[in-house]
């Protein structure tokens, strides 16, 4: 799930589904309430770990922070040296996690099927959106932070692409962390967090009542996000009101969105991503077939 969250546009949400701990996940975060709370304001940190399954996330969201700092790297790298290809294996991988999410759902009715074309409907529309401007409101960044991270674990939508569609990713991403700016940091944690607490419910509710509507639309959100992963596309970046290229703090540009094209001719890089595209799909195959062989 870290991993994911480097590549724009993979939200570590879809990975946490397509690996099958994505309804454990957000069970186990609804779980943090009053209750647990509690347990933990009294010591009985026994109590609290056993209510909130403490193990399990502390393995996802533990193995998501490692990431970061290992195997996102790497991925980093890859992108900005060979970003054909790395666009063409996640591609690929999504392509397959639409099959195989889709497959989960029981029942394909006209309500259901309905749900399932207005998730892609608003996955693409969010990928065409244009950039709002920036706001430093105290509440429009408790309202970036909620909207940042639930769609960070929300299969379909990048956290990071909704943050600059809301206009405050350089202001969040670059300019506060960058100057630990607290006024900027402090409001936007309490939106993450308070925003990743009240989605688990929501969701975790919504998956017990309407549980194939929801797994209907969720992958209606990944279809719909192969627009932005389409391999062949020169990036566009984003522009300050000096129409000078902002970037992030390690120097390179923030792309705000993507100009995309369909290759003219079968050239040795078209076939490699051509290729790419087909490992990314064995990938999520292989990935299926060994959680059934675990679950028999």
């Amino acid at each position: 799930m870290g991993a994911a969250n480097v590549i724009p546009g993979v939200s570590g949400g879809t990975i946490a589904l397509i690996t099958g701990v994505f309804e454990k996940m957000i069970h186990s975060l609804r779980s943090i309430d009053h209750i647990a709370i509690a347990c933990l304001l009294k010591g009985k940190f026994r109590s609290f770990s056993s209510h909130i399954n403490f193990p399990f996330l502390l393995a996802v969201f533990g193995g998501g922070v490692l990431s970061v700092f290992t195997l996102a790297r790497v991925l980093a790298w890859l992108f900005n040296n060979f970003p054909v290809h790395i666009w063409a294996y996640f591609f690929g991988l999504i392509v397959a996690s639409v099959y195989f999410v889709g497959k989960t759902v029981k029942n394909w009715t006209f309500p259901v099927f309905a749900i399932f074309l207005a998730g892609i409907l608003l996955a693409v529309w969010i990928s065409f959106m244009s950039p709002a401007t920036g706001n430093d409101n105290f509440f429009y960044l408790v309202l970036s932070g909620m909207v940042a991270v639930c769609s960070m674990i929300l299969p379909g939508l990048s956290g990071s692409f909704v943050l600059i569609l809301m206009g405050n990713y350089e202001l969040v991403a670059i300019e506060a962390i960058n100057q630990i700016r607290l006024d900027i940091l402090i409001p936007v944690f309490i939106g993450i967090v308070s925003g990743l607490l009240a989605f688990s419910h929501l969701l975790s509710w919504i998956f017990r009542k309407f549980r194939d509507l929801t797994l209907a639309l969720l992958t209606g959100f990944i279809a719909g996000s192969l627009i932005i992963l389409w391999p062949w596309k020169h990036p566009v970046y984003k522009i300050d009101e000096l129409g000078i290229i902002v970037t992030k703090p390690d120097g390179a540009p923030v792309i705000q969105n993507y100009d995309r094209y369909i290759p003219e001719s079968l050239t040795p890089e078209v076939a490699t991503a051509i290729l790419l595209m087909a490992a990314g799909y064995l990938t999520i195959w292989l990935i299926e077939k060994t959680a059934e062989r675990k679950s028999a």
